[in-house]
Order: C-alpha cells, then sequence, then structure tokens
C-alpha cells in the first residue's frame, strides 16, 4: 500500500505538472519533447534498465502474451460492436469500429507501462515488461494496427513509411544493443549515472503524457470509449492473468505482465487514428478515459495478483 501510494503521488504529481505545463507551453514543445525522447531518451533508459534486468528462458513467453492479449481485446471488441450493431439497429461508421477496435487492442505498455512496472515489481522483472512491449506490443500496434487501420480508415498511402518507421525505431535497436552491453563491464560511477539518466528519461515520458491530456477538448465520445476501454483495461487482463499460471507464470513475474495487459490504450493509436482518419475524437477520449480508470484499476490488480 506504502508503495501504491507513492507511485500515485509521483504519477500523479508529475503528470500534473505535464498538464499544467501544456495548458501554458506553446504546442510545439510536447512534439518535440517526444521526438527527444523516442529517438535519444528511451533508448537510453532501455539500455541501463536491462543491465539491471533478470533474464531467463520463460521470459519469452512475455511477446506471446502481448500478441494473446491483443488478439482478445480485438475480439472482444468485433463482439462489442457486433452487439451494438443488434441492439441499436444501427451500424458504427467504419473509421468508428477502426478506432474502437484499435482502442481495445493495443496498450501503453511504454511511456506508462515501464515506470509503473520499475516501481511496483522492481528492476529485476523488468525485462519482461520490456520484451513484453518490444517484441510484443509495438511491432503490433504499427503492423497488425496499421493494417486494421488501412482497413476501416483511408489515407493508406504511407504503408511504406510506416513499415520504415518500424525498421529504423532506435527502442528496437537499443534493445538488441543492450542485450549485447549487458556482458561490458564498466566503472560503478558510470553505472550509478546511466541508471540516474534512465530514471530522468521515465520522469519526463510522464511529464510528457500530462502534456498530451492537456490537449484534449471533448469528451462527447465517452460512451463509446467506454466499451474498448472496459474491455482492455477489465476483462483482457482478467481472462489472461486467470490463466497466466498456466505458462508457468507467478508471483512477481505474473504481476509484471498482468500491469502490462492491464495499462490504458496506447497513444500510437492516435498517431495511426491521424494518419489513416479515424476517429479522432473516440481515439483521443478512450485514452484520457484510460488513463484516469487506472487510478482505479491499478490497486485491484495488485490486490488480485
Amino acid at each position: 500500500m506504502t508503495n501504491l501510494l507513492e507511485l500515485y503521488v509521483k504519477l500523479g504529481g508529475l503528470i500534473l505538472v505535464g498538464f499544467i505545463l501544456g495548458r501554458k507551453l506553446p504546442v510545439t514543445v510536447p512534439t518535440h519533447l517526444g521526438q527527444f525522447l523516442y529517438w535519444v531518451g528511451v533508448p537510453i533508459s532501455i539500455v541501463s534498465f536491462l543491465r539491471q534486468s533478470s533474464l531467463s528462458a520463460q521470459i519469452w513467453i512475455a511477446p506471446a502474451i502481448a500478441y494473446l492479449a491483443i488478439l482478445l481485446g480485438a475480439f472482444l471488441a468485433w463482439v462489442g460492436i457486433k452487439a451494438q450493431t443488434y441492439f441499436r439497429n444501427s451500424v458504427p461508421q467504419a473509421p468508428t469500429q477502426g478506432s474502437l477496435l484499435l482502442s481495445a487492442m493495443m496498450g501503453n505498455t511504454g511511456l506508462l507501462g515501464f515506470p509503473i512496472s520499475l516501481a511496483m515489481v522492481g528492476k529485476e522483472y523488468f525485462a519482461w515488461a520490456l520484451f513484453y512491449d518490444l517484441l510484443g506490443s509495438f511491432p503490433a500496434t504499427y503492423g497488425l494496427g496499421v493494417l486494421l487501420a488501412a482497413h476501416f480508415g483511408s489515407n493508406a498511402q504511407n504503408h511504406w513509411q510506416t513499415f520504415r518507421a518500424v525498421l529504423i525505431n532506435p527502442s528496437l535497436w537499443s534493445f538488441g544493443f543492450g542485450l549485447l552491453f549487458r556482458q561490458v563491464i564498466i566503472p560503478t560511477s558510470v553505472e550509478l549515472w546511466l541508471d540516474k539518466l534512465a530514471w530522468s528519461i521515465l520522469t519526463l515520458s510522464l511529464v510528457l503524457i500530462g502534456m498530451r491530456l492537456a490537449l484534449i477538448k471533448s469528451w462527447r465520445s465517452l460512451p463509446q470509449a467506454s466499451m474498448s476501454v472496459g474491455i482492455k483495461m477489465l476483462l483482457v487482463p482478467l481472462i489472461l492473468g486467470s490463466i497466466l499460471p498456466l505458462f508457468g507464470l507467478t508471483g512477481s513475474t505474473a504481476k509484471a505482465i498482468v500491469l502490462q495487459i492491464a495499462m490504458p490504450p496506447a497513444f500510437g493509436t492516435l498517431v495511426i487514428a491521424e494518419t489513416f482518419n479515424l476517429d479522432r475524437d473516440l481515439t483521443v477520449t478512450a485514452l484520457a478515459a484510460g488513463s484516469i480508470l487506472l487510478l482505479v484499476t491499478l490497486p485491484i490488480w495488485l490486490w488480485l495478483f
């Protein structure tokens, strides 16, 4: 409970700082900060935390579970869309269907999942969150997510640019470098400064989340967004979390995985929605509602698992 309260104070405080700055500073500031974190900050933090993580043969299960969670979210969202069509006698427009599916499938396992996993489970189990995100959530978001967006939206002429962005993603390259760099012995003082730098980068990531939340203008899509958020943050974690022991995952390992499964919709879904002209309002609302709901669901998952 003490750790959870400390986490809430830190998360809430940093996101609130970002929210205030997002209202005061020019809209270009979050963009530049996001670019810095994408190209420089997050790759450095990955290399640092990977040095301190414990790797095991079982860890390759993490991305497999990520894909399972994504597919389950897609299936449940598809059922929800069909049910909505049946009971309301109206079919949601294609862009809205695309946003509903993406919001139910893709989680914020990087910017938000990393600091929460580190705070609640520790550095020793951080590799589970890292493998879940970089080999599961990230390629699925810009792979399967883009395919779905191209089907339900428009502006599908940028397929090669999207594929190229995945290939040159610095986080994936730093992940590979970090695995090799684990074997290199460096001075204790350098290790200490690298660790401090990594934590500073995560702090900036939380501030960036607040800045992006500050740009939300309307909540009119909340009723529809609630379906996707409920699937993403309640049903999928409950179902998959219950069967993790079948994969031999228990204790802190299971907790690290469940926390990643239960993350709110990813900010990457907004990038995709804007690129392929999906329902932007619905996507933004799902991001905000999920970030707020996390304050309620996080203690539930920590208690259950």
